[in-house]
């Protein structure tokens, strides 16, 4: 038997599960910023044991979503204007990397991940919560295609702080028109192979993001 063909077996220790559920509920905006989460209650609530929800709570603290204050318990870490520029000031340099590592590589295959992507934003145009989802995975799918671990490590934490940044500081959600227009561009620069054009289309649906979020920011320095 050539072991080659053998694929490794996943497994995800509980800790890992609940920091999984409990890291997508802040993403939703479920546990807004300043929520105490209550150790009792989220063990019942989950159906665990205190020991593996103290160890996935480290981990939210360690990926900076929750925040440990002494005597007092863990909370949601509160999100400021401060916080949105820095998000995607983070999320521009790490998506820009990524960009240049897809126009090195496999073009056709990222521009097809990414249509696939476009097309389910667009699907999902008259919802915006589906919306929301269907545009965290556009930019999964754009970092997942430059075929590097460590940065698809880094976006993906920093999309989750994103979705917090839109639950907790947007007012209203973006036209979709306006957004599916942006990433639009962004696949036409992929299947095209421009370079330039992509990183100025990042750049530009960066900035515009942080616009809508905070109207009167200066842009996301490139």
């Amino acid at each position: 038997m050539d072991l080659t063909e053998l694929e490794p077996v996943e497994r995800r220790s509980t800790a890992a599960i609940v920091a999984d559920r409990i890291r997508e509920a802040i993403m939703r905006g479920v546990f807004p910023p300043g929520t105490q989460l209550g150790e009792v209650e989220l063990a019942l609530r989950l159906g665990v044991s205190r020991g593996p929800l103290r160890e996935a709570m480290q981990r939210l603290v360690a990926e900076g979503l929750v925040r440990s204050e002494r005597h007092r318990g863990l909370f949601v870490r509160d999100l400021g204007a401060a916080d949105v520029r820095d998000v995607y000031t983070a999320r521009t340099a790490v998506e820009r990397a990524a960009a240049l590592l897809v126009m090195a590589g496999n073009r056709a295959a990222a521009g097809q991940r990414l249509t696939a992507a476009l097309a389910t934003m667009e699907a999902a145009a008259g919802c915006p919560v589906a919306l929301a989802d269907a545009d965290h995975a556009f930019h999964t799918e754009l970092v997942a295609a430059a075929g590097s671990p460590r940065l698809r490590r880094m976006a993906d934490a920093l999309l989750v702080e994103t979705r917090m940044c839109l639950a907790a500081l947007q007012e209203a959600a973006p036209p979709a028109g306006a957004l599916l227009a942006e990433h639009r561009e962004l696949r036409d620069a992929v299947r095209d192979g421009d370079t330039a054009r992509l990183l100025t289309a990042l750049d530009s649906h960066m900035s515009d993001a942080v616009r809508r979020i905070l109207p009167t920011a200066p842009p996301v320095p490139a």
